[in-house]
Formats: structure tokens, C-alpha cells, sequence
């Protein structure tokens, strides 16, 4: 699933690619025919990003509300270049006359106005990446008995982060995902905040994951890049039976949450 850091990116191409003009809206899937004949034609004010929720606001305070899941995908082309034949699947096409973009496989597009965007933010965290103040996530997760590493995952307590930032984050900061939530001083837990802020920032502009520190970078221990389907150089996320950059020590894994889990037993207590 599309962690924080890439739908705020999304937001910030949309905004650049067809805000503050008309856009056409279809659905050639036919799944959201009656949604885009709402919004067809009319001004794209702007893309905004909550977590992982996408809102794109059109003109009349309407809303298209975007939920990728766990197999979305939304390609922006901000080019001259005609965007073809439909292929596969695609729930919406915005259309302008130099750019598109194509929605497959979301779990949630559908229309919204004011009150339903509000209903919806109201059930998240703060956010990494939008100037938050994180002070109610940091009370909920330090009065909290639950692993921290459940915690950092429920977009009610912080919006945005997924298994990968969960599992770096932690692993930088040297804590346990398995530790309650309580038993984090308050300071540890206002750097872990810091850090996610820190690392979200810079995926949104490189639109990777990359979490090792500079001494740590392959060209500086003479290692090779890794390969990933997920991209960027990381401490510990799908690095299970591998050595630990710092110390050596095999990488660990399990479940939490229904989701996998991964961590240095040596560098996390």
C-alpha cells in the first residue's frame, strides 16, 4: 500500500498538471460514470493529501475522495501527448489539453462535499508531512500499553505512515517495534516524530524510501545498491536473515497486526 509521503506527491502533480482550469472527468471502467459526470467539465482547484487519503477539490466544494489501498495506482502525464487508448481497468481519466492521468484499481473514488472530507479527517492522526502538531499522537501512543510498532501503523494515531517508515523509523531511533507504547520516554517519542517528518519530506521529493544514514550508503561501506521492488536504501524493511548495517546481527522478522514486521534484535530495545 502507497505510504504518506507518496500521496502527498500525487496531490502535488495534479495541482501542477490541471489546477485552476477545466478538466475533463470520465470513468471508462464505468464503476464511477455517475461521480464523474458530477465534476466533468469543472475547475480542479487543487489536490490535497491527508495521510493516505487523496482529495481532489473541483469547483462548488466538491470533492473527489481517493483511497489507493493496496493495489491503486494513479499516473499523472503532465505532457502534450494524447492519452491513447484505454488500457486495462482505469476508474477515472482526468483529461486537460496538455495532460492526463489514469486511476486503476483504488479502493475508494467516489464524491464528496464538504461535511463527508471533514467526517473523514476526523477519524485520522496528525500527519507527518502536513505541519501537524503531533501532540495527540504522542499522549494516545504514550497512554497506550499496545507495541509501538501497532501503534505507528493506525492511521487514528499518526496518518500516513506504513510498514516501511514504521520499521525504519523505529530501528533509528533503537526501540523494539514489540515495546508498549507507554513505556517510550515522551522525548524518544518526539524524535521518532521528528524523524518521520524528516524522511516523508524527503520521499515526497525523490518519490523513494531512503532511510541509511550517509555512513551507511553503499558507496561508503562498498556494498551493492539494493534491489527492490519498493526502491531506496533501508535499514531494516525486507532485509529478514540479512546482516545488520551497523551491527552485524541477522535481521529478524514477524507478524504484528496482520503485517509484517521487521527488526535488528541487537540494535532495538
Amino acid at each position: 500500500m502507497p505510504e504518506g509521503h507518496t500521496i502527498h506527491r500525487l496531490a502535488g502533480e495534479l495541482t501542477a498538471a490541471f489546477g485552476g482550469r477545466p478538466v475533463g472527468v470520465a470513468s471508462p471502467q464505468g464503476r464511477f460514470a455517475a461521480g464523474a459526470a458530477v465534476v466533468d467539465g469543472s475547475v480542479l482547484e487543487g489536490a490535497q493529501a491527508y495521510g493516505k487519503h487523496l482529495f481532489i477539490g473541483f469547483a462548488g466544494r466538491r470533492w473527489v475522495h481517493v483511497h489507493l489501498g493496496l493495489y491503486g495506482k494513479f499516473g499523472v502525464v503532465a505532457a502534450p501527448v494524447p492519452p491513447g487508448p484505454v488500457v486495462g481497468e482505469v476508474r477515472m481519466r482526468l483529461t486537460a489539453a496538455d495532460a492526463h492521468a489514469d486511476l486503476r484499481g483504488p479502493t475508494r473514488c467516489e464524491v464528496i462535499g464538504d461535511d463527508e472530507k471533514a467526517a473523514v479527517e476526523a477519524r485520522l492522526g496528525p500527519d507527518p508531512l502536513r505541519g501537524d502538531d503531533p501532540a495527540p499522537a504522542l499522549a494516545r501512543i504514550g497512554r497506550s500499553r499496545a507495541p509501538i510498532g501497532v501503534l505507528l501503523m493506525d492511521q487514528a494515531v499518526v496518518a500516513g505512515v506504513g510498514n516501511v517508515y514504521r520499521a525504519e523509523s523505529l530501528y533509528r531511533a533503537g526501540i523494539d517495534p514489540a515495546r508498549p507504547g507507554s513505556t517510550v520516554p515522551e522525548p524518544v517519542l518526539r524524535e521518532i516524530w521528528a524523524d518521520l517528518v524528516s524522511l516523508m519530506r524527503r520521499g515526497v521529493h525523490s518519490g523513494r524510501i531512503d532511510t541509511v544514514r550517509p555512513e551507511h550508503e553503499p558507496e561508503a561501506m562498498g556494498r551493492p545498491p539494493r534491489v527492490d521492488d519498493h526502491g531506496g536504501e533501508v535499514y531494516v524493511y525486507r532485509r529478514s536473515g540479512q546482516p545488520c548495517l551497523v551491527c552485524g546481527t541477522p535481521m529478524a522478522a514477524g507478524r504484528a497486526a496482520a503485517r509484517n514486521l521487521f527488526w535488528c534484535p541487537n540494535c532495538q530495545h
